[in-house]
């Protein structure tokens, strides 16, 4: 008997899983269709180019060397914003399904990282968007030699813009990753604290590894990773003096 109830218990959850997956997917692709009608998917792309286009010399445009590059870019990049968009309805659903396992205390600190990791990781791509990218393409620009036409294709494009933005954006998850360790008691803030000498080191390798071969770019992401790093130590130590009160 007990193992036809936890057979149930497991089906239940299941059936549970795909309905808080299919009303994500149904969100997003709501949202989809609202962009793909109005702005449309080109203006959107334009508004992700922007950052290059102004480090092109006038009268360039970026190249598009497959046949429907033009028409799946642009698509692409309208579906990634619509999933940013979305991204609120999405997290809810994780939540709501995760929800009735947490005890009343969990439940009370799931809400807040709910929304910081959210509000986070919407700046962290906008900091990459509007400070980053200006900095990394006319690095790129100046570096190319003259006998170089400089003209990326928008497919090469969108890769690399992708990859920065969600670095960017995982990035600034760092301080609800540190409190998430601190509440549940996998790491202490003090122990956290004793590995920062090996955080500062990782923040340099990650963002040599991500970022463009110049200091600058590299300086955006492991400053911000160090610096949110303190900033998850100290809201780390509030929910420690929580717990123990």
């Amino acid at each position: 008997m007990s193992e036809e109830l936890k057979e149930g218990s497991v089906v239940s959850h299941l059936i549970e899983l795909r309905s808080r997956l299919l009303k994500s997917i149904a969100g997003i692709l709501l949202v989809l269709i609202v962009l793909m009608i109005y702005p449309g998917a080109g203006k959107i792309y334009n508004w992700v180019a922007m950052p290059m286009m102004e480090t092109l010399p006038e009268g360039h445009k970026m190249i598009a060397t497959g046949v429907i590059t033009p028409f799946l870019v642009p698509l692409k990049v309208t579906l990634l914003i619509a999933f940013l968009i979305a991204l609120p309805w999405v997290m809810y659903q994780i939540w709501a399904f995760v929800a009735p396992g947490l005890y009343s205390h969990e439940k009370k600190m799931a809400a807040p990282l709910v929304i910081a990791s959210s509000a986070l990781f919407y700046l962290g791509m906008a900091f990459c968007y509007y400070v980053v990218f200006g900095n990394v393409f006319h690095f790129i620009a100046s570096v190319a030699p003259d006998s170089i036409q400089f003209a990326p294709d928008i497919a090469s494009y969108l890769s690399f813009v992708l990859t920065m933005l969600f670095a960017f954006g995982l990035t600034f998850e760092v301080p609800v990753a540190v409190v998430v360790l601190a509440m549940t008691g996998v790491a202490s803030t003090q122990k956290m604290k004793e590995a920062r000498p090996y955080l500062i080191v990782g923040a340099f390798v990650v963002a040599a590894i991500v970022t463009p071969p110049d200091v600058m770019s590299q300086l955006m992401l492991a400053i911000p990773l160090v610096v949110l790093y303190e900033i998850g130590l100290i809201f780390g130590r509030l929910v420690e003096k929580r717990e123990t009160a």
